[in-house]
C-alpha cells in the first residue's frame, strides 16, 4: 500500500502534484463555435481528401455550365437551343459520379503494418455523400452569385 488510511483513498486531493488546486486545472468550457472550428481544423484525412476532391470536380464543371447558361443568357445561338435544366442535370450526375470515383482512388481503407492498402464501395460511398451537398453549393454560387455578376 502507499502508506494512506483506506478512507484517504476515496477522498479527492485537494491540489494536484504542482500544488494547483483542483478548480485551476479544470479547463473552462468552450462554446459551440469553439468546438466546432476546432473539429473543422482537424478533420479526418479520408473526408477532406473527399471533400478535395467533389469540389475539384463541381469547380470546374460549374465554370463550364456557367459559361454556358451566361452565353444563352446574352442570346448566343447554340445547337439545340436552350438546354439549361439538362445541362445542370448532366452537370449534378458528372460531379456526383466523379466525386465518388475519385474518392475510391484516392481514400483506401486503413490498413496495418505491410499491409496492402484496400479500396471498398464505402470509400466510394464517402465520396458519393460528399458530392451531394458540394454539388448543389458550386451551382448555387454559379447560378445565384456569379451569374448576376457576368449579365
Amino acid at each position: 500500500m502507499s502508506g494512506r488510511t483506506p478512507a484517504a483513498r476515496h477522498d479527492p486531493p485537494a491540489a494536484h502534484a504542482t500544488g494547483a488546486p483542483l478548480s485551476a486545472a479544470v479547463p473552462p468550457a468552450r462554446s459551440w463555435l469553439e468546438i466546432r472550428w476546432r473539429q473543422f481544423r482537424n478533420a479526418p484525412r479520408p473526408v477532406v481528401r473527399a471533400v478535395g476532391s467533389s469540389l475539384a470536380v463541381a469547380i470546374v464543371l460549374g465554370a463550364a455550365y456557367l459559361a454556358y447558361d451566361v452565353a444563352l443568357s446574352r442570346g448566343a445561338s447554340l445547337p439545340g437551343g436552350d438546354l439549361r435544366v439538362g445541362a445542370a442535370a448532366v452537370y449534378v450526375i458528372a460531379v456526383l459520379v466523379a466525386g465518388s470515383l475519385l474518392t475510391w482512388l484516392i481514400v483506401p481503407l486503413p490498413r496495418g503494418s505491410g499491409a496492402r492498402a484496400m479500396r471498398t464501395p464505402w470509400s466510394a460511398a464517402l465520396g458519393l455523400f460528399a458530392a451531394i451537398p458540394i454539388a448543389y453549393l458550386v451551382l448555387v454560387v454559379a447560378i445565384q452569385v456569379l451569374k448576376p455578376l457576368l449579365v
